[in-house]
């Protein structure tokens, strides 16, 4: 405990963990220090999760253009300007990142610009432009994020082998695109770059897509790929790169050769933890060099928590925000009740979005579960019809004895929003019959789900 009563909490990265974490600490009367080496914000405002919706957003708008048509208007193939898309991109990140800064010092949150490493259980230094730090800590939070895991076969050099985190800031849209990776950032940046005005191919190393996701869903979004001119190499697993003076060459596993100009790689993360001292201090890490915790998030060493990506603990900035905002709670000693992981819902940000929460009906066959599941098309719904974004549907997943819903996926236009209802429904353990009585706008996307309720 500090001199003046009251506790010190350092936090070691600003993303939605951190941030969460040093809103909530300063509000509950700790001396809050917030350390980051880029710009408060994270990886989530700056390469990831506001940029690429971002550029969703427009690419969503190009295909609304495409499909004018079929609602009666004639409408010109929209041009992309990348460097003003891209323009919109910073500023968005950046009046983000200011409000955030704003937020915390009005707090009393003291923000550092620099780069921790743990030297004990209760004390780091920092090192900035102006020297090193020592930083003693009550408690402390290690939320240090990820970065693009690249491949061994393959050298980045940010021109024509490319990383997610340099997709934002293209001088021009690639004129025929290779992405590496059928995940969900994969999938993603195909649905971006193709509406763009990429020629587009996808190396996937699996049979289908979205290799985790239920076959059903991912056959969807294979569809819409398939009908876009999206190339889908299915089965191949990429093992090599040839860089040429006007084009990349991914080499696959089984002979097959991949031509484009440029090659995106989109396989995964690893975690930010390399330089953080975790030895030192004693902390453990997991096989995979992620910081381990428990369901309360904390290290094994008691003063010390760990949250969002270098944790591998679903890679989400909802959950991470969600683990900061528990942890400063149950870090100054307020009862917190762990994170159900199992009732997070999560979204692909694709046209048409997929979106899911709970428990699906492969999981709970796995588990040897009997549950009920329903499904209603969106080919069935008003306003689907009429909107013309008929693909896709909702499936709901139900105990048969009690009603309770337990899960539901949806494929469809504007998925990530639905999905809230079944989220509430899921946390609250709503039944399918108190779905099925809910007075729900007409005509609305969302009565699908008390259709599938029904």
């Amino acid at each position: 405990m500090t001199s003046n009563g009251r506790p010190s909490f350092l936090i070691v990265g600003a993303g939605p963990a951190g941030t969460a974490a040093a809103t909530n600490a300063a509000a509950l009367g700790a001396r809050v220090t917030l350390v980051e080496r880029d710009v408060v914000g994270g990886a989530a405002h700056l390469w990831d999760c506001i940029p690429s919706k971002t550029m969703t957003a427009t690419a969503i708008r190009i295909d609304s253009m495409r499909n004018a048509a079929r609602l009666g208007l004639v409408a010109a193939p929209g041009h992309v300007d990348s460097q003003q898309l891209g323009e919109r991109i910073k500023h968005i990140s950046g009046d983000i990142h200011r409000r955030w800064v704003s937020l915390l010092s009005s707090q009393g949150v003291e923000i550092i610009t620099g780069t921790a490493r743990l030297t004990s259980s209760n004390e780091a230094v920092v090192d900035t432009s102006g020297g090193t730090r020592k930083i003693a800590f009550d408690r402390c939070l290690l939320s240090t994020g990820s970065s693009p895991r690249i491949p061994d076969w393959a050298e980045v050099d940010g021109q024509r082998v490319l990383t997610t985190r340099h997709a934002y800031d293209l001088a021009k849209v690639p004129e025929r695109l290779v992405v590496v990776g059928s995940g969900v950032t994969g999938v993603e940046f195909v649905h971006i770059f193709e509406s763009l005005g990429s020629e587009v191919s996808l190396v996937v190393s699996r049979q289908q897509i979205l290799p985790h996701r239920d076959p059903e869903v991912a056959a969807v979004l294979e569809e819409d790929f398939i009908e876009r001119g999206v190339r889908l190499v299915i089965g191949a697993r990429a093992v090599g790169l040839e860089r040429n003076d006007d084009s990349v060459v991914v080499l696959c596993d089984d002979g097959r050769r991949v031509v484009g100009s440029h090659v995106l790689l989109a396989i995964g993360s690893v975690p930010l933890t390399a330089e953080l001292g975790l030895a030192e201090a004693g902390v453990v890490e997991t096989k995979q060099g992620y910081v381990q915790v428990d369901e309360f998030s904390r290290t094994t060493i008691p003063t010390i928590y760990g949250a969002g990506d270098c944790t591998g603990q679903m890679l989400l900035s909802s959950v991470a925000a969600m683990q900061g905002r528990k942890i400063a709670r149950h870090a100054l000693g307020l009862a917190v009740t762990p994170i159900d992981y199992g009732k997070v819902a999560q979204a692909v940000f694709t046209e048409p979005e997929i979106a899911s929460v709970g428990l699906e009906e492969a999981d709970a066959a796995a588990v040897g579960r009997k549950v009920r599941t329903t499904k209603v098309p969106f080919a069935a719904n008003a306003r689907a019809v009429l909107q013309g974004n008929t693909r896709g549907f909702v499936k709901l997943t139900s105990d048969p004895a009690t009603g309770v819903v337990l899960g539901g996926t949806v494929v469809g236009h504007r998925a990530s929003e639905l999905i809230g209802i079944l989220a509430l429904a899921v946390q609250a353990r709503v039944t399918v019959n108190t779905l099925v009585e809910t007075l729900l706008v007409h005509p609305s996307l969302s009565e699908s789900i008390s259709d599938a309720a029904e």
